[in-house]
């Protein structure tokens, strides 16, 4: 077996990433479709699918990325240092709003932030030897975990988790699953975490409560979160996490089935088998996920053992078909803009965190109001883009897509000047 790229595999995380950049950015949150939110609680939308397929594909990933299974101690540090890296990308990401620089204000603050951001990119996604990516992801690390618990006003109530931090510990342990286990562990293992999940959350009710639950904030998953997060949780509830501590456990056996169908796919068998086998995988997930959701409900904010078999089966769906149309039959038209973004996510992930969050500190008046002022962000759409529709939910899109298209014709530079960005 060969290590080579899977363009299908590179199609589909493209697909993930665009649509997740769509989901993020919307012109205004007020006024956003509902497909392009997160189910309320439970239930799937389109936009509750972004987080698990891109788990998955990482899980897929990781067979073509080590096909020999070579196992040692420069692999393991490899591993540790990749995920520990994506995770302290992931904290920055919340820093970023909450950096305080001898006083600076304003402007000046703006551009210490932005100075800042640059360094710590460079550090986490620069090609350093693998001595000098362990000393620097390790050391950042433990800086962000000092400021989070030092007592420092500004960083008292910094969010921990995020969906980076999620990724990076299901690339730690999915990874060595793969190099340490059978393809039999390996299912055995993530049924195991899937069940052990279920039981976890549906016979264990938090301290405090005579009965389980599974509503926002009275759960056990909510319970452990308060105890190890408490104040660095998510900012819109401050009681429970989406990325939560105990929610870790089910995304490893999302990973876990990631791990399975890569595997699948760089297997001896003819292309044709291979497409055929991941078609019935998704349908028969999908299935199950249905069945599970009876009685355990599909959500992605505890990330429920039916959702991982729901998301995980129409992942595996997408991917046969993508698999048979562009890698068995051969068919490519209109596939490159998914594969530019396919094969640089790790860019996409950084600086759209932090540009939106930059242009939030710039402030112009008010069109509507030149008395007001509005930031850089709410200006542009304000005045380039709400004023030429009159449905509003039409506009929030039309500005998430134009953002899209500015991040397209970066991502094109990058492919046609072969600059990709990893972790």
């Amino acid at each position: 077996m060969t290590k080579d790229r899977l363009i299908s595999l590179d199609v589909f995380r493209g697909l993930t990433i665009l649509l997740m950049t769509i989901v993020n950015n919307p012109g205004s949150w007020a006024t956003v479709y509902p497909p392009l939110l997160h189910s309320e609680w439970n239930g799937c939308t389109p936009t509750d699918l972004v987080f698990p397929f891109f788990v998955f594909i990482m899980g897929v990933s990781i067979a073509f990325a080590m096909p020999t299974k070579t196992y040692d101690s420069n692999t393991f540090n490899k591993i540790f240092t990749r995920s520990l890296r994506m995770i302290c990308l992931g904290i920055f990401f919340n820093f970023f709003g909450k950096i305080q620089l001898f006083g600076l204000e304003g402007y000046p603050l703006l551009i210490g932030r932005l100075i800042i951001s640059a360094a710590v990119g460079y550090a986490l996604m620069g090609n350093f030897t693998q001595k000098v990516k362990t000393y620097l992801a390790v050391s950042i690390f433990f800086i962000f975990i000092i400021l989070a618990y030092s007592g420092l006003e500004a960083y008292q109530s910094v969010r921990l988790p995020g969906v980076l931090q999620h990724i990076g510990v299901v690339y730690f342990f999915a990874s060595l699953m793969y190099l340490k286990t059978t393809q039999r562990t390996q299912l055995l293992v993530a049924a195991g975490l899937l069940l052990g999940y279920w039981a976890l959350m549906t016979l264990v009710p938090a301290p405090g409560f005579e009965v389980t639950n599974l509503e926002k904030g009275t759960n056990i998953a909510a319970w452990v979160d308060n105890i190890f997060l408490k104040g660095h949780m998510w900012e819109s509830t401050k009681t429970w996490d989406p990325e939560g501590i105990l929610s870790t456990i089910p995304a490893i056996g999302t990973g876990i089935i990631g791990v399975l169908i890569g595997q699948l796919l760089n297997s001896s068998l003819l292309k044709t088998e291979k497409a055929k086998k991941l078609f019935f995988i998704g349908v028969i997930l999908i299935i199950l996920g249905q069945l599970w959701n009876i009685v355990f409900p599909i959500n992605k904010a505890l990330w429920t053992s039916s959702f991982v078999l729901y998301t995980a089966g129409l992942a595996s769906f997408i991917l046969s078909i993508l698999y048979y149309c562009i890698d068995i039959a051969d068919y490519k038209k209109g596939i490159k803009l998914f594969q530019i973004w396919g094969v640089n996510p790790m860019i996409v992930f950084f600086i759209s965190e932090i540009i939106p969050q930059a242009m939030v500190m710039i402030s112009l008046p008010n069109p509507k109001s030149p008395t007001e002022q509005i930031n850089l962000y709410d200006y542009l759409y304000v005045a380039g883009v709400e004023p030429f529709f009159s449905n509003p939910m039409t506009a929030s899109l039309v500005f998430a897509l134009l953002y899209v298209g500015l991040w397209s014709i970066l991502l094109a530079y990058f492919y046609k000047n072969k600059m990709y960005f990893k972790v």
